[in-house]
């Protein structure tokens, strides 16, 4: 609360908001030029080797523009994890949830689904009659 009161202190965070705007605006500003020039060489490629259905299919990606991708992950208690630290632990928390048995009794009663073959087996005098 004493940020309120202090009008300095606004200023201070105020410049670090705007210098940490520049700097994301720089990163995706960068990340937005590789993708075009690898999407043109790209393209370029597919020309030379007459790659026809990749050429319209990359120009037909390179019309929709760069598309910004951005890691948004929420921990358990919905609160967004910006770290990627704490995304990497949130998914190993997830899939262990997801795929850890605790039970040995839970294996035992669950119901086990197999696929009947559709061919029948061979018999042993078709399998001679083979070789």
């Amino acid at each position: 609360m004493q940020w309120i009161q202090d009008p300095r202190q606004s200023n201070v965070d105020t410049r670090i908001l705007n210098k940490v705007r520049r700097e994301v605006s720089r990163h995706f500003r960068d990340k937005k030029k590789a993708y075009r020039r690898a999407k043109i060489e790209e393209l370029e490629t597919n020309s030379k080797i007459q790659n026809i259905r990749d050429l319209y299919k990359d120009i037909n990606d390179f019309k929709k523009g760069y598309q910004p991708r951005c890691n948004i992950v929420k921990d358990e208690k919905g609160d967004l994890v910006a770290d990627s630290h704490s995304i990497v632990a949130r998914w190993r928390n997830y899939f262990s949830q997801l795929f850890n048995v605790h039970c040995v009794k839970d294996i035992r009663l669950a119901e086990i689904h197999t696929a009947e073959p559709l061919v029948p087996e061979p018999s042993a005098a078709e399998v001679e009659l083979v070789s």
